[in-house]
């Protein structure tokens, strides 16, 4: 590829370390044949994963110069490279069974598009991603640590994550200013939870978007009227997916008994 033609055409940051590029497409799984990739700019992830036999692969960018640029380069996949919104698309449309998800996300949306997965979780069973390193410190981290939050936990209930690796600024033309990182998702076993899903989502938001208070000051808003649990003197980070869980079960309990 020429890097100083794709700068010009494309005019953003873009990976240029084909080392780190394989190493981001190697740590996909084979757990489905349908891969989606997500933003693939100048294409240095898509000519990897279009290597793969093992994989039936659709990119999919909002920008139209990408797309563009991209048929220009890989004419023979035209089909499979196209453009579009993933935040706005029916996903569901993009394969006839499950699919993974892979690529560098841009940086502003990468919550709205892991908000996106978790909404589509059960077609989406994976997903390797390079993201903003301090993004990938926050959903990857564990209760108890001061970059865990809303993200963390919601991703965390329905998904195993792991942080692979950091990725330096000096991989991209022109280097971004901050550090990167790659992170796997891979669906846990948790099918359901046992206490209303919208409950669930509203105690971990709201519990979280007042963060330095307790629960019991935090979450008034939405627990019922006199109730009271161990786990309201603690703060939203010292709980984990499982206790959170648990808070709103008892929640749901209390409720049933006023009701």
């Amino acid at each position: 590829m020429n890097n100083v033609r794709a700068k010009k055409y494309l005019g953003q940051h873009f990976l240029k370390d084909q080392n780190i590029a394989r190493k981001i497409t190697d740590s996909l799984l084979p757990l489905t044949k349908g891969v989606l990739e997500i933003g693939p700019g100048t294409g240095v992830l898509t000519r990897l994963l279009f290597e793969r036999t093992e994989f039936t692969v659709l990119a999919i960018d909002v920008d139209k110069e990408s797309i563009e640029f991209l048929h220009e380069e890989l004419p023979t996949h035209k089909p499979q490279i196209i453009l579009g919104d993933f935040l706005k698309a029916n996903v569901r449309e993009f394969f006839p069974a499950p699919f993974s998800i892979i690529g560098n996300l841009p940086y502003n949306i990468s919550s709205q598009i892991f908000f996106r997965v978790i909404e589509n979780r059960d077609i989406i069973p994976q997903v390797v991603c390079m993201i903003q390193k301090e993004v990938a410190e926050r959903v990857s981290s564990p209760s108890g640590n001061k970059t865990y939050g809303i993200l963390s936990v919601l991703l965390q209930t329905y998904y195993d994550i792991e942080y692979l690796f950091t990725v330096g600024e000096q991989v991209f033309d022109p280097p971004p200013k901050v550090k990167s990182a790659v992170i796997r998702l891979v669906r846990n076993e948790r099918k359901s939870l046992p206490c209303a899903e919208k409950l669930f989502f509203d105690v971990v938001k709201t519990g979280f978007n007042q963060r330095r208070k307790t629960l019991r000051n935090s979450l008034k808003s939405v627990l019922p009227e006199n109730f009271n649990s161990d786990k309201l003197a603690l703060r939203p980070e010292q709980l984990g997916v499982d206790d959170f869980i648990a808070l709103c079960q008892e929640i749901e309990m209390q409720n049933g008994k006023v009701n």
